[in-house]
């Protein structure tokens, strides 16, 4: 990994925890013989544009086995809040010294690096505050990046009052575009599948993302998103299983007040 793009240096931390309410130890469920949030790791080994990839967990002892995997597979590891995720978010990003935050979550295995360097990329080179692939949803669920600099969250930190804020890092951010530049990516026509669930949060998923792991054994690191679309493309039965599930959007609400949203 790159020392300090362009002076900054960028750090992605993945948000993991076990107490998910609707799948609880998701990110320790295993595919092709290793846990999830180790198959995302392993994934996001090939970011160009990151210099450090942080799991920001919490200080409850249900997540020492994150702490026990990250020590395992030699990834760095910070614990914080489990409720107030922005300061633990901020915590990650101060210990591993990081200029910008590459904000990921644990739920999403199958990310594919290529588009959070394009998320980063776009960060790094143009004149915005915040920039992201989901403030409107055109990518399948499940590839969600944001990124934005640490002096920016230190700011929602201070002045983030609302649980909304607390919890859900960049919000601060999303309800004040008046006061800061969001930009957000869309998907190319062939990744356009803003209903495709590549995400886990419940139990079909898994068996969907399981079903993409098992097909892409050998590459399971390096396939893209456009290869997992085109598989389950070719395998409906999959998509059925988890179709009726309804997605949590973050954004939703907020992003339909957006105005002007690049």
């Amino acid at each position: 990994m790159n020392n300090k793009r362009n002076g900054k240096r960028v750090v992605a931390t993945i948000e993991a925890r076990m107490t998910s309410s609707r799948l609880p130890g998701k990110v320790l469920l295993e595919s092709i013989g290793r846990p999830m949030l180790q198959l995302m790791t392993e994934r996001l080994a090939s970011l160009e544009l990151v210099d450090e990839i942080v799991i920001a967990t919490t200080v409850n002892e249900m997540d020492k086995p994150i702490v026990d995997l990250a020590e395992r597979i030699g990834a760095r590891c910070y614990r914080g809040s489990e409720e107030d995720v922005l300061s633990r978010v901020l915590g990650a990003a101060h210990e591993n010294d990081a200029d910008v935050i590459v904000e990921l979550t644990g739920d999403c295995p199958l990310i594919d690096p290529k588009l959070v360097d394009d998320v980063v990329e776009t960060y790094l080179s143009e004149d915005c505050d915040y920039a992201t692939n989901c403030l409107a949803q055109t990518f399948p669920l499940g590839m969600e990046a944001e990124v934005f600099s640490t002096e920016l969250l230190e700011l929602a930190d201070r002045e983030g009052d609302t649980s909304e804020d607390r919890e859900h890092v960049s919000w601060f951010f999303v309800r004040n575009p008046d006061r800061f530049k969001l930009l957000n990516i869309e998907a190319s026509a062939n990744l356009k599948r803003p209903s495709l669930r590549l995400t886990l949060d419940e139990e079909p998923d898994y068996r969907v993302i399981d079903a993409v792991f098992n097909e892409f054994e050998s590459s399971y690191a390096t396939c893209a998103c456009g290869d997992i679309i085109r598989f389950l493309d070719d395998n409906p039965g999959l998509l059925d299983m988890s179709r009726n599930i309804v997605h949590r959007g973050d954004w939703e609400s907020v992003a339909k007040d957006v105005a002007g949203v690049e």
